[in-house]
């Protein structure tokens, strides 16, 4: 798959809730093609203290406009600085890299769940689906309704369903207390978010004999495999999860 080295103009940087915004990037020529659940890795160029590139999902594509948007959270100096970012500057990307979910059959049966920040890569992970007669039911947790990101763009794509820690909206509790996971059966999980609750719903799946796929959110200095700081323990060996990954169906991974 072709991988780009490529200075992006921004089209918008929209702020979300509690340090979450969206970038909206244009390339200057045609899109490469680019699946769900691969990632790109952002230069950092207005922070001094920050020297390696940053691993972000792709979270939506519009091939028609050329352009695409990653969520970001800000967690440190990096993303502090790329929220900074205005209309028409330039950020520099190697992209898109990593592999991607599978398709399952038309007709199956899906669900896709997302944490936090994990959200960002089932967005698009679901409008590919949808394009391919497949429409998932859609399970977020978040902390509280303060915040909530996306609500009515993942109600575009399929059926969601909410979870909060306090109860202000959805159903209380963690995405695995929800009661979707009681009484629906599913042909295929996708799953994003912290390594607890991936871990967590990876355990729910092998009980129900459900297929399952995670995306990891594993450190990547580099996002080409040189930098060996991402490596994750699988049935074949350490693995590098920019290359290898970040998806990985759970039956490979030693957890």
């Amino acid at each position: 798959m072709t991988k780009r080295i490529e200075s992006l103009k921004v089209i918008d940087n929209k702020p979300l809730k509690k340090d979450f915004f969206i970038i909206e990037l244009e390339s200057s020529e045609k899109l490469p093609e680019m699946k769900p659940g691969q990632f790109v890795q952002a230069r950092v160029d207005r922070s001094k203290e920050t020297f390696l590139r940053r691993p972000l999902s792709l979270h939506d594509v519009d091939y028609i406009n050329n352009r695409f948007k990653i969520l970001v959270q800000v967690v440190g100096k990096g993303t502090e600085s790329l929220s900074r970012l205005k209309t028409d500057d330039l950020l520099n990307l190697i992209y898109p890299l990593g592999n991607s979910f599978s398709i399952p059959e038309k007709g199956a049966r899906t669900l896709l769940i997302g944490g936090g920040c994990g959200i960002a890569p089932l967005l698009y992970l679901g409008r590919y689906l949808k394009s391919h007669s497949i429409i998932p039911d859609i399970l977020l947790g978040f902390r509280n309704s303060d915040r909530i990101l996306e609500y009515r763009d993942y109600e575009d794509v399929g059926n969601v369903f909410l979870t909060t820690e306090d109860g202000s909206a959805g159903e209380k509790g963690f995405v695995t207390d929800h009661s979707l996971l009681g009484k629906a059966r599913y042909d295929m999980v996708y799953c994003c978010g912290p390594e607890m609750m991936m871990k967590a719903i990876a355990g729910w799946c092998k009980k129900s004999n459900t297929d399952c796929e995670v995306s990891l959110e594993n450190l990547m200095g580099c996002g080409i495999g040189a930098c060996l700081c991402c490596v994750v323990n699988t049935v074949k060996g350490n693995v590098c999860t920019c290359i290898d990954g970040p998806v990985f169906n759970i039956k490979e991974l030693i957890w």
